[in-house]
């Protein structure tokens, strides 16, 4: 699967939240993948305050000035704001002004056009709007200029993609991407390409664990897609992780979980230094914000792997001339990496509640430390102690770092709960 013939199909395309466009992304993409679409749908009242947009096309939208077209608003994904209110009107230069975006004075490209994407997260409250160049907003001159925003809006919705490759074992990890962003090849198509090729070279292979790739919009469709899922489907998940701007030239980020060790952290780590890759490291949210808090409020750990930050970000440059083929394969081959590490791990799932009574012949699972010294006894007591407590997942390496447990005596223990029904060892 080419990931970088994915993203040049792809990246013109005005993928707002729901749009035609966005519907033909979905269509494309399920025919390189086998996925389940899930289909959202509006709640009567906003999930939390998370609002569902309308579908949202723009039909024609331009600047002119004596019957003279001074800037095409369709010319690019980005130029009208995302989900702008239709506008037909004559203005003045200054209330024109008012309703156009620009990069900074700063910005090294000042005809990069931005990305306006607010009124996405708050569609009560929109507004019209284009997104233009800087010179073309410093060049307007004086006088009146007519003004056409004219939009196809209908119900809205969001279609979350969902492929699940099946393991031996119901409990996963989920790779997620978002698939919004309107003419932008980086942020974060290349992050969806990457996932698209990491499973399909999971086709046909045979894995302990399941894993899952999910594409959806950014935040707002992880909030619904969650609330949707499950109860025991949700506690089969052990694990996520973020992909997002996977293609350009800089430099790998893993921005750690909220928990920060939890297996995926330690299986991504494990694979960015196996893999000899250049990469740096950041506490939760301290690279770039994103679904990961949605997934994390849900006892979801989820870390990120990112290049961000790169120059081009939210603008038209985020094109596919920064997209090197060699950087989206150094990330799939990471996450493969990690893939085999997360397979490796050994966990402990409990299959009881309450607090057993281990020193009972039904059990004889009692670790007496009366009267010794012995370290790797005191050790299996705190694990004996600590099990009841633990949650319904835990990997064997948490519990062997955190009671400073030799592997071997610490993997005999756990086999005797097995063997007593009480855990099974994944």
């Amino acid at each position: 699967m080419n990931g970088l013939e994915i993203i040049e199909d792809l990246y013109r395309t005005n993928r707002v939240f729901c749009s035609s466009d966005y519907d033909r992304c979905v269509e494309y993409l399920t025919e390189r993948l086998p996925f389940e679409v899930h289909r959202l749908r509006p709640r009567e009242h906003p999930l939390q305050g998370w609002a569902i947009p309308p579908k949202w096309d723009v039909a024609e939208a331009y600047i002119a000035r004596d019957g003279e077209v001074l800037y095409d608003g369709t010319q690019h994904p980005l130029a009208v704001i995302a989900l702008s209110a239709p506008f037909e009107d004559t203005v003045s230069r200054e209330t024109l002004r008012e309703h156009l975006h620009t990069v900074g004075p700063d910005h090294e490209n000042p005809e990069a056009i931005p990305f306006h994407f607010r009124q996405l997260y708050r569609p009560w409250d929109r507004d019209w709007g284009f997104c233009v160049p800087r010179p073309f907003y410093e060049e307007l001159e004086p006088g009146e200029y007519e003004v056409v925003i004219r939009t196809e809006e209908t119900g809205g919705y969001l279609d979350v993609l969902e492929y699940t490759h099946e393991g031996t074992l119901d409990e996963m990890f989920v790779f997620v991407a978002h698939l919004d962003h309107p003419g932008m090849a980086n942020d974060d198509l290349a992050g969806c390409a990457v996932g698209l090729e990491l499973f399909d070279r999971l086709r046909g292979r045979d894995t302990k664990f399941s894993y899952r790739l999910v594409l959806l919009q950014e935040i707002t469709a992880s909030v619904y897609y969650l609330d949707a899922m499950a109860e025991p489907e949700q506690e089969a998940i052990l694990g996520s992780v973020f992909l997002e701007m996977l293609g350009s030239g800089t430099q790998l980020a893993l921005q750690h979980s909220a928990s920060e060790d939890t297996m995926v952290d330690q299986a991504l780590e494990a694979a960015l230094e196996q893999q000899g890759a250049d990469y740096r490291t950041g506490p939760f949210r301290s690279v770039i914000g994103n679904d990961e808090i949605v997934w994390e409020a849900h006892d979801i750990s989820m870390p990120s792997l990112s290049r961000f930050p790169y120059p081009e970000y939210h603008t038209s440059d985020d094109n596919p001339d920064i997209i090197q083929e060699g950087r989206l394969q150094e990330a799939v081959d990471v996450l493969g990496r990690t893939v085999e590490h997360l397979d490796d791990q050994r966990v402990v799932r409990k299959q009881f509640e309450g607090v057993p009574a281990t020193s009972h012949p039904q059990y004889d699972l009692y670790v007496d430390t009366w009267g010794t010294s012995d370290e790797t006894a005191q050790a299996l007591r705190q694990v004996m102690d600590y099990l009841p407590i633990a949650p319904g997942h835990l990997p064997v390496r948490a519990l062997k770092e955190q009671f400073e447990v030799p592997a071997e005596p610490l993997l005999k223990y756990l086999r005797q709960w097995e063997e007593k029904d009480l855990i099974d060892l994944l």
